[in-house]
């Protein structure tokens, strides 16, 4: 059995670039960026109008013009205008291009029209009510970077630039694999001594969040079946995620299974709770990682949050900062285990706090669903104050 510290690190140390893609600009919410997105004009490309209004020249306000004759309109969209004369001003809408030999913009609260003329009612500032050309970025700046997650808001930009379709980083093709004679389908009824499946179905719709839409493999407690079984999905996936079977019962076959395969282990057991069983593997020649984890659902779940999504982020290059929450109350470590215990969270003064869900144990999925998440409890054997700060993993 190995500290969770070094569990951690040597999962992280097997990380696996599985390459790029190129996907329709709206598929790619959620996905890592692996280009960088250059501005292909200026942003904004022309001289606008931040303000209903007047444009005129500022000229005319030197020589104590204040009032001008209208010579047009202008709305969004028009090709540029010329301004004719400084006794004159066109009538200009937001987002507007600022016509040639204006130079300012007032709004009409600032104004009074009659008939084609406009009456100043305030002095103007030369410039005001303009959102300059290039003031935001000028061409070919950089205007995301690689590694970036795609969200709604970097959809805008990329649409901006004309990224019909982008390139972001492949997803790994993952495998669910639950094991057990007790298992059935969720849709039927179990039989008194069976239970419906649940932790394939919580893994996948973590990884949905993440846009990977896995696959499903269900085995029955046989070694020759498991072998088989396990054999035939490493040839289509990249990671085999696995719930049950590897602790130490007479029907636990999946690590001798992996073994059989050729799959390497890097460690299993880890000084944790939950998911002390945690056994985790690699095929290096083939590039296949697998994760198995143990089959009670508290235990399944944490572990996927504890070391799968740090060990995508890091095959993505990209960077996880580290939450803290406050607990608002006294906790017993354990002197030779790392504890990970659920807790409910609150905001108080800007900061996160939390306290403690009471479950029973690592097989109750209600207390599971109860919780915002995990703190990191380290091993030893003095009582931790209330107040005192953890590490935070949430579970959305």
């Amino acid at each position: 059995m190995i500290l969770f510290e070094d569990a951690y690190n040597q999962v992280l140390e097997h990380t696996i670039d599985f390459g790029t893609e190129s996907v329709p600009v709206l598929e790619s919410v959620g996905r890592i960026l692996a280009e960088e997105i250059k501005a292909d004009r200026d942003f904004p490309p022309f001289d606008r109008s931040t303000k209903d209004g007047i444009a005129i020249r500022f000229s005319a306000i030197e020589k104590g013009i204040r009032e001008f004759k209208i010579e047009g309109v202008l709305s969004a969209g028009m090709a540029q205008q010329t301004l004719s004369s400084e006794t004159n001003c066109f009538e200009i809408m937001t987002g507007a291009v600022l016509p040639k030999e204006a130079d300012t913009i007032i709004m009409y609260e600032q104004t009074k029209i009659k008939g084609n003329r406009v009456h100043l009612l305030n002095e103007p500032l030369k410039g005001q009510n303009i959102h300059a050309r290039g003031s935001d970025e000028k061409k070919g700046n950089v205007l995301l970077g690689k590694d970036v997650c795609i969200t709604p808001t970097t959809i805008g930009v990329l649409a901006s630039v004309g990224k019909v379709a982008v390139k972001v980083k492949k997803l790994p093709r993952i495998c669910v694999v639950s094991t057990g004679n007790e298992l059935v389908d969720i849709a039927e009824i179990p039989l008194a001594h069976q239970i419906r499946m649940s932790n394939s179905f919580s893994l996948a719709a973590a990884l949905g969040q993440l846009n990977i839409y896995p696959t499903f493999l269900h085995m029955e407690d046989s070694r020759e079946l498991i072998v088989q079984e396990l054999k035939n999905v490493l040839d289509g996936h990249d990671v085999l995620m696995l719930s049950g079977g590897v602790s130490k019962g007479k029907f636990d076959f999946i690590p001798e299974a992996l073994d059989t395969l050729g799959i390497k282990k890097i460690f299993h057991r880890v000084a944790q709770r939950p998911g002390k069983p945690f056994w985790f593997g690699v095929q290096e020649e083939r590039r296949k990682i697998v994760f198995s984890f143990p089959g009670n659902p508290v235990s399944t779940f944490a572990n996927y949050l504890i070391y799968f999504l740090p060990w995508l982020a890091k095959c993505h290059s990209v960077s996880r900062k580290e939450q803290s929450l406050i607990l608002d109350e006294a906790v017993n470590p354990h002197a030779s285990l790392t504890l990970f215990v659920q807790v409910k969270t609150s905001w108080e003064e800007g900061r996160l706090h939390g306290l403690l869900v009471k479950g029973n144990g690592s097989g109750d999925l209600v207390g599971l669903a109860k919780a915002d998440g995990f703190i990191r409890i380290p091993q030893g054997t003095t009582e931790i104050s209330k107040g005192s700060v953890f590490p935070f993993i949430p579970i959305s």
